[in-house]
């Protein structure tokens, strides 16, 4: 059984694997550092780690299974079929129109708390009136801000769980890759915790980051659900677009930065 694990297809599909669930890992493991920086200080670095645990786990146990129960999450729950008027010329169009399937729903409300997320805590560095005050106060409790790690990993576990599917159809292979992936996140969590302390700018960075995340969930929820609304049809976000999003995002803030210091040289010469 091991022998025929590994061959040269197998090896190479762990390999492509291992760097997509890196690549996917890094939204799970930017929503994990600024979640848990929401902990005490005393319980920040075991809620951090306790969490990616819990999202390699999770995903180990919803590949298994989505394998032994792969109709089950495409088959529809139920649909939306909701006609109405138009008021100027009376013609029949569809508000809202789709099938829900189990991933579907996951996708939907969690994009939709990510974005949630995002824009309140954005709207709460907005609020803070001194730094130094907000960073001693206990916003929540360590169960509390695990509870919330917990429903996210589900939802990030589903988009890692499809992707190792896409690539190889032997459950070790995409064992081995997730695992792998997981330790890698586990080992750099506390030096990405760290950065982002240091660098409250790239904080907010993060949190851009994290809606474009939800919008992305949003949009594939809406795809595999063949949500319309209004009569226009919900199209998911190309990976392309995704990630070239995020990369202006990056490129944005280097520039505005750079930028930042340089007009502090020159106010400081005058």
């Amino acid at each position: 059984m091991f022998a025929d694990l590994f061959t040269i297809p197998n090896l190479w599909a762990l390999f492509v694997i291992f760097i997509l669930e890196m690549v996917l890992g890094f939204d799970n493991l930017l929503y994990i550092s600024i979640e848990s920086s929401r902990a005490p200080i005393g319980a920040q670095e075991r809620v951090r780690k306790q969490g990616i645990i819990l999202a390699v786990v999770l995903r180990v146990v919803l590949l298994w299974v989505t394998v032994a129960l792969l109709n089950s999450f495409q088959s529809a729950i139920f649909s939306i079929n909701h006609e109405g008027a138009n008021g100027n010329f009376n013609l029949p169009v569809d508000w809202i129109k789709g099938e829900f399937t189990l991933q579907t729903l996951v996708f939907l409300v969690g994009g939709a708390f990510l974005m949630y997320t995002a824009v309140k805590e954005i709207s709460h560095m907005l609020s803070i009136d001194d730094l130094h005050a907000d960073d001693d106060t206990k916003h929540s409790s360590a169960m509390r801000v695990m509870i919330n790690i917990l429903l996210m990993n589900l939802v990030f576990s589903f988009d890692s769980t499809l992707t190792a599917m896409a690539i190889s159809d032997v459950f070790l292979v995409m064992a081995i890759g997730i695992i792998a992936s997981g330790i890698a996140m586990y080992l750099v969590a506390d030096a990405f915790a760290s950065f982002l302390k240091k660098n409250r700018m790239y904080e907010v960075l993060g949190l851009f980051v994290l809606l474009i995340v939800g919008i992305s969930l949003l949009g594939e929820g809406g795809h595999l659900g063949h949500l319309e609304l209004f009569g226009f049809k919900v199209e998911p976000l190309a990976k392309s677009t995704f990630y070239f999003s995020i990369a202006v995002l990056f490129i944005v803030e280097v520039v505005q930065t750079r930028y930042q210091r340089t007009l502090d040289a020159r106010r400081g010469k005058h």
